[in-house]
């Protein structure tokens, strides 16, 4: 399942939220998504990035920054990434 990381370039929340993901070992299954370039992307995310999304079938599942590794942790589980 692919983690899609909603960011900007220079946003150094983005880049710690984006640790949290390779230190969890996902990085290969992270799709960053640049919202600067996306005027519908921008008015969604543009105060609140970073933002990881996950699709599922039927649903999308986000979680909005603040989140730590144990936060990530327990969002990963919920959407049956382990």
């Amino acid at each position: 399942m692919l983690i899609t990381l909603y960011s900007t370039e220079g946003c150094h929340l983005c880049e710690q939220a984006y640790g949290l993901l390779k230190d969890a070992g996902l990085q290969e299954r992270v799709q960053v998504v640049d919202i600067a370039f996306d005027d519908a992307l921008f008015s969604r995310y543009g105060v609140t990035i970073p933002v990881l999304s996950i699709q599922h079938s039927d649903s999308i599942s986000e979680l909005g920054w603040p989140f730590n590794a144990a936060e990530l942790a327990a969002w990963l589980n919920s959407n049956g990434i382990n």
